[in-house]
């Protein structure tokens, strides 16, 4: 009977760690895959040649963005879900800090994402390319 037990017991511990050694785990923010999904602004003619949080001036025809947290350099795809194209930016600037908005971009990827007239749409951003080592 105990000999069951234990034979029942061992089982089951077996059975959870193949399950447990068969899940993947998110990827975590900054590496290949990390995904969120929110809302989408971009940033302002006037702030063409100003300094942006790298150090580099913002220049409203590369293809570049703001986010809070990324790495800069980090490299992500960013799909406006309401017309499903996407564009590719690099990580250089920080924000925004407005409750709901997860990227800002600049005018020329918000030009190729359409979303120039609306202002603000729903987006997935998904790494693709994590930030150099430092």
């Amino acid at each position: 009977m105990r000999l069951q037990q234990l034979g029942g017991t061992f089982l089951i511990a077996l059975s959870l760690l193949t399950a447990g050694a068969c899940t993947t785990s998110k990827p975590t923010v900054g590496q290949r895959g990390y995904t969120e999904a929110g809302k989408a602004s971009y940033y302002s003619n006037k702030l063409h040649g100003r300094k942006m949080a790298n150090g580099e001036a913002y220049n409203r025809r590369k293809l570049t963005a703001a986010h809070r947290t990324l790495p800069f350099g980090t490299k992500v795809k960013v799909t406006n879900l309401e017309t499903k194209r996407s564009v590719k930016v690099s990580i250089t600037d920080r924000g925004p800090f407005v409750k709901g908005r997860v990227i800002d971009l600049s005018e020329a990827a918000a030009k190729r994402l359409d979303y120039i007239s609306a202002g603000i749409v729903p987006v997935e951003v998904k790494v693709v390319k994590p930030a150099p080592a430092r």
